[in-house]
């Protein structure tokens, strides 16, 4: 009889051990999110285009064309899409470009953008002026929102002798769920049927 309780005890501390385990490590998925773009938009990392205070130089060369895509993690109840496709610019001329975004559930969500361009070499010389990224956004029931993007391609590409032949760069965002808003969500989720089903997104 000892010896089977003993047995239940263990099993139940390793069950809750695994628990928190598993609770930490979505924890530190969410804030790795946030933790990862500060350093790719400093340094460019993977295709992250650069953080600059600099005015855009001047129209040189031939047009390029730069191409929008969006993406929303499957937690995230919004409906994210690019207002135009793509547009043509000429080195070192700022262009404007608008995401849009709209809450299709039924309560309040916060959501925070991580972005990249591609290739990857292009991270370098893509010059972010203003834009939504990195910011939460929180969105009521239903709303929408037009997001800008201000942007400039660094001529310097012309000197780089791996990028000097890009004629086309993508700009991919992806928004993320907040990890406070998830986390209140799952709260709601957990604290019963009725307060689960009358609040859940």
């Amino acid at each position: 009889m000892q010896d089977a309780t003993a047995l239940a005890r263990r099993n139940r501390r390793t069950m809750f051990a695994a628990m928190g385990f598993v609770g930490f490590m979505v924890s530190v998925s969410f804030a790795a999110v946030p933790l990862y773009d500060l350093f790719c938009r400093v340094t460019g990392f993977g295709g992250t285009p650069m953080v600059t205070g600099r005015s855009a130089p001047g129209a040189v060369g031939e047009p390029i064309t730069i191409r929008f895509v969006a993406g929303t993690h499957p937690n995230l109840p919004w409906r994210f899409a690019p207002a135009q496709p793509s547009m043509q610019l000429r080195l070192g001329e700022e262009g404007v470009a608008f995401y849009t975004a709209r809450n299709e559930s039924s309560a309040p969500v916060t959501g925070i953008s991580s972005y990249n361009v591609s290739p990857d070499i292009a991270g370098r010389f893509f010059q972010k002026t203003a834009c939504f990224c990195f910011q939460e956004q929180t969105l009521e029931p239903g709303q929408s929102v037009d997001m800008p993007l201000s942007f400039w391609v660094d001529p310097a590409i012309l000197q780089d002798a791996q990028a000097r032949g890009i004629r086309t760069i993508t700009v991919s965002y992806t928004f993320f769920r907040s990890l406070e808003d998830a986390e209140r969500a799952g709260a709601l989720a957990n604290a019963g049927p009725h307060v689960g089903n009358a609040r859940r997104p």
